[in-house]
């Protein structure tokens, strides 16, 4: 079935906000959200950057500026989930800091991306084509998630390049 990218970038985006919300809780399995969090932004950061901003930044009416930001962003990102990751005691007060670090850095980037990049994407980018899109970064995002991108060591090499 064919799925708009932008549907399916905002659908990740929603997930994400759950898991934080599981994250916060004392009454959750935190380590478990943390783990699908961890997955599900690395699998959808790397697949955007390797399926849709590329092909967004045909578009006029897609800010070519506003994607390297994004990329930028993911790397910030990054770089807030691994030092969560290696907080060793789940809702400590540094996993409450780290948590409060991840989810500035996400919330913000998820804003400025659902303003710019994916309404220009509404915009400029024919249906069929966001179609296309959703079909390539679901296939992307599967495969980083079923090689366990989200693991430690990956995040961290990651964070290094």
């Amino acid at each position: 079935m064919d799925q708009d990218v932008v549907a399916v970038l905002l659908k990740d985006h929603r997930t994400m906000e759950g898991l934080f919300q599981r994250m916060r809780s004392v009454e959750a399995d935190r380590a478990g959200a943390l783990k699908l969090f961890a997955a599900l932004l690395v699998a959808h950061g790397q697949a955007e950057e390797r399926e849709v901003y590329p092909a967004l930044k045909r578009f006029k009416k897609v800010d070519n500026g506003e994607v390297e930001h994004g990329v930028a962003q993911h790397a910030e990102g990054n770089e807030a989930l691994l030092a969560l990751l290696e907080v060793t005691e789940v809702g400590s007060q540094v996993w409450d800091e780290k948590l409060e670090g991840l989810a500035k850095a996400v919330s913000h980037h998820v804003d400025e991306e659902e303003r710019t990049i994916l309404n220009g994407a509404r915009e400029s980018v024919p249906d069929a084509r966001r179609a296309e899109l959703g079909e390539a970064f679901t296939k992307q995002r599967e495969k980083y998630l079923a090689a366990d991108c989200g693991n430690i060591d990956h995040v961290r090499s990651i964070v290094q390049h």
